[in-house]
């Protein structure tokens, strides 16, 4: 499946927003459908369900919603076919994955409360001025 993939060539520029609409919906597609590969590669059995890994690719793809210039899509969808190749022919590890796809930038749900716990309210004001 990830040699398929590669052998596609870059398609022209959109020259429309419908058809960088379009192939924003071939793309996901393609995507949901290497989902079960994905978790096989990776062995994410354990970590991630189909249907949670099928939401963040459609948030990640959400996120942009509000794009209406077709070359920006282009743009955007070359790189997301490129992660998509990448995450295929196994160029990434599995905490990569996890780290981008399952966990996300929210943490871990189950350390959410526990990390503050037992450190002074000083502590707790530096460390929101000083993190990122």
């Amino acid at each position: 499946m990830a040699f398929t993939l590669r052998s596609v060539k870059v398609p022209p520029n959109s020259a429309s927003l419908e058809e960088a609409r379009h192939r924003v919906f071939n793309f996901f597609r393609t995507a949901c459908r290497s989902i079960p590969s994905i978790i096989g590669i990776y062995n994410l059995d354990d970590v991630v369900t189909v249907s949670q890994l099928r939401s963040t690719i459609a948030s990640e793809i959400r996120k942009n919603s509000y794009l209406t210039n077709p070359k920006v899509i282009d743009m955007l969808l070359f790189k997301g076919t490129e992660e998509l190749n990448n995450i295929l022919e196994h160029a990434k590890q599995r905490h990569h994955l996890i780290g981008q796809y399952v966990v996300g930038n929210h943490g871990l749900v189950q350390d959410l409360g526990t990390k503050d716990q037992g450190i002074s309210s000083f502590l707790k004001d530096f460390y929101k001025s000083n993190y990122f």
